[in-house]
């Protein structure tokens, strides 16, 4: 069975992709208020750190709205 190679081009792209929505995470976090946070900040720093779900996930459910 032969093994498909990844093109780095777009492991590069899918990096740098994350970088930047766990950087405005981040910077989204510092500025809000902890009331305003469902749940810790340390730990939606670590779950968007970790993968980019972890970000989105943040962005959906981890902001209380108003």
């Amino acid at each position: 069975m032969e093994r498909r190679r990844t093109d780095p081009r777009l492991v590069a792209v899918a990096v740098l992709v994350h970088g930047v929505v766990a950087a405005l995470t981040w910077r989204d976090l510092r500025a809000r208020p902890d009331d305003r946070v469902r749940g810790s900040k340390s730990l939606w720093r670590l779950a968007s750190g970790a993968n980019t779900l972890g970000s989105v996930g943040y962005w959906l459910v981890g902001r209380r709205r108003g």
